[in-house]
């Protein structure tokens, strides 16, 4: 496996993609060509691109706490905009909230 590169396996989707090492998650499906994750304001504001993170490790940038609370992140969700992988990831899309009290799950 290139270094320079994570292996990001959206799980819900059944697809995997390579993104460039220091790329937020967002971004590299993007340069990718991909919609395996939904695309809003891409500055963490929207929470469009709400996913969770099953395995591996990422870098976040801040993100709004009406979208991610800080139970939230324990659980390991995340805005894709906001995550920069730091290794192979596996991940689920399609966690966006519309409203603040409807269920995630």
């Amino acid at each position: 496996m290139d270094t320079e590169f994570c292996r990001i396996h959206v799980r819900n989707r059944d697809q995997v993609l390579l993104i460039r090492r220091g790329d937020k998650l967002l971004q590299g499906m993007e340069q990718c060509g991909q919609q395996l994750i939904r695309v809003g304001c891409r500055k963490g504001g929207c929470g469009l691109c709400r996913i969770r993170i099953l395995s591996g490790e990422v870098a976040c940038e801040k993100m709004s706490r009406c979208h991610v609370s800080a139970e939230d992140r324990a659980l390991g969700y995340a805005l894709a905009c906001r995550v920069i992988p730091q290794t192979d990831l596996v991940i689920e899309s399609d966690h966006c909230r519309l409203f603040q009290n409807t269920p995630t799950e």
